[in-house]
């Protein structure tokens, strides 16, 4: 056979078997029913889907401090002071209620209760409770909605990133910036959509990795997932062009290489070649936005001192949350932080109080920045990570040593702007902080209340993948109307 007509049939047969497994059908039919397999065509656009957003937003974007390893709610935000009378007592039967816990305590003889060695106190006028670890959050208190019941399915730190982030345990969803960043849109044509900034923490055991699919697009156009800026070097990989190739000569070869791709496009109809067409044109467009962007040079001192000295320091937490502001400023729709070295399975007093100075004083700046510019409002920031941690010590107790393990039942994270109820604390937990009393919230239903701040029903933003229509919350969630202004 010809080995150009053999390479066609082949690609075409492919292209042909992809279209009918996301519910597309012949070739012919492409066109008239692409919203359903290649809705991704249509909102790759600035506006985002058609129809969207389904009803007036109250948020225009969403900046999301994601506290990878899991913070301790007990020692943090959920204040148990009868804990200091069972402190070395056995967990009962009673509280546990035969619910699983992990292989790293359930080899254990005992599983103590270990009460938080660190003060708590009443803080602004809603009289929010919160640790000695968290001075610089107590002082915008009155601007956040304190959530103390959040579950979740997963007890594993994988699975559990993978829920929150996705909504299900298993790799291959669409991460919610990817959900957000197809039903919206960019209102930016100069930057992405969704972009991810990482920083480590000082914690001196061991962090979990964070892998790149926690801000993918699974099945949805990989022109949605999140693009990640680096730290240090060039902030994101071969945007400069090559040495001996300046502006008019990369330009050319662009032009050049869209032409045969938008040949190919015609040729094989699959998205992804759109994708990479417009990608090689975000890349050209950030040659210029990038480098203003990550120029401070232009903040003002006492910004820096507001974020913290970490702030002027490339890829810190304080740095990463001070971008957040500026990528807010230009509009960016989904703003991801990530920080890692929340997994105190041990030394949990030690290498808690490194996490709370990392980002403590940069979460609070961020509050602080955005409200003074007049941002909040428009602004949806979210603090939290994949799961809580256990009142039972894992390990060793003393009185000023221990360690906890995972908790899905219950952990804390606090919302502030875009629609969110200001100096408000939601749900209750039981004397242990083990299972909730009052006001469940399941990451499903936190999932649906951010979608709804921004103006989406969670229900309605779907993509239709393998004949099946999938969304951010699978077939659950609710929105959480409480925590609602």
């Amino acid at each position: 056979m010809n080995p150009e007509l053999e390479r066609k049939l082949i690609v075409t047969r492919r292209q042909f078997f992809g279209r009918s497994a996301v519910g597309i059908g012949p070739a012919a039919l492409s066109f008239l029913l692409g919203r359903d397999g290649f809705a991704a065509t249509e909102g790759g656009g600035a506006g985002g889907l058609p129809g969207l957003p389904h009803f007036a937003p109250r948020a225009k974007r969403v900046i999301y401090m994601f506290q990878s390893g899991a913070p301790s709610q007990i020692d943090l935000f959920d204040h148990k002071p009868m804990l200091r009378r069972f402190h070395g007592e056995d967990l009962p039967d009673s509280v546990r209620r035969g619910q699983r816990i992990t292989g790293m305590t359930s080899g254990q003889d005992r599983l103590p209760v270990a009460a938080s060695i660190f003060e708590f106190g009443a803080h602004g006028q809603s009289g929010t409770k919160l640790s000695e670890l968290l001075p610089h959050t107590a002082k915008v208190v009155d601007d956040i909605a304190l959530v103390k019941t959040v579950q979740t399915d997963a007890i594993n730190h994988d699975p559990a990133i993978t829920f929150i982030q996705s909504g299900f345990q298993q790799p291959g969803r669409p991460s919610i910036g990817s959900w957000v960043s197809y039903g919206l849109g960019s209102a930016n044509r100069d930057l992405p959509g969704f972009v991810v900034l990482i920083s480590q923490g000082s914690n001196l055991n061991q962090s979990q990795p964070l892998f790149s699919r926690l801000w993918g697009a699974g099945f949805l156009p990989s022109r949605y997932q999140g693009v990640k800026f680096r730290g240090s070097g060039d902030p994101v990989l071969y945007l400069s062009n090559p040495t001996g190739i300046d502006g008019p000569a990369r330009r050319s070869m662009l032009d050049a290489v869209s032409e045969i791709n938008r040949m190919r496009s015609q040729e094989f109809g699959d998205p992804e070649i759109e994708t990479r067409i417009s990608q090689y044109e975000m890349a050209y467009r950030m040659q210029t936005s990038v480098p203003e962007l990550m120029d401070l040079s232009t903040e003002p001192e006492h910004v820096f001192r507001r974020y913290g000295p970490d702030s002027r320091r490339p890829g810190t937490y304080a740095a990463n949350c001070l971008l957040a502001r500026r990528l807010a400023e230009r509009d960016v729709r989904f703003v991801q932080v990530f920080h890692r070295g929340w997994d105190q399975h041990t030394d949990l007093p030690r290498d808690i109080r490194l996490q709370a100075r990392d980002t403590d004083q940069a979460s609070a700046a961020l509050i602080l920045d955005l409200k003074e510019r007049g941002m909040l409002d428009d602004t949806l920031v979210i603090w939290g990570g994949e799961f809580g941690r256990t009142v039972y010590c894992q390990g060793k107790l003393s009185e000023t040593n221990y360690g906890r393990d995972h908790h899905p039942r219950c952990f804390s994270m606090w919302m502030a702007g875009g629609g969110i109820r200001s100096g408000i604390t939601h749900g209750l937990t039981d004397d242990y902080c083990y299972n909730v009393v009052e006001d469940p919230v399941h990451v499903h239903d936190l999932q649906a209340t951010v979608l709804h701040c921004l103006g989406v029903d969670h229900k309605r933003l779907t993509f239709k993948y393998q004949g099946r229509h999938f969304r951010l919350t699978d077939v659950h969630g609710d929105v959480v109307q409480p925590l609602l202004a």
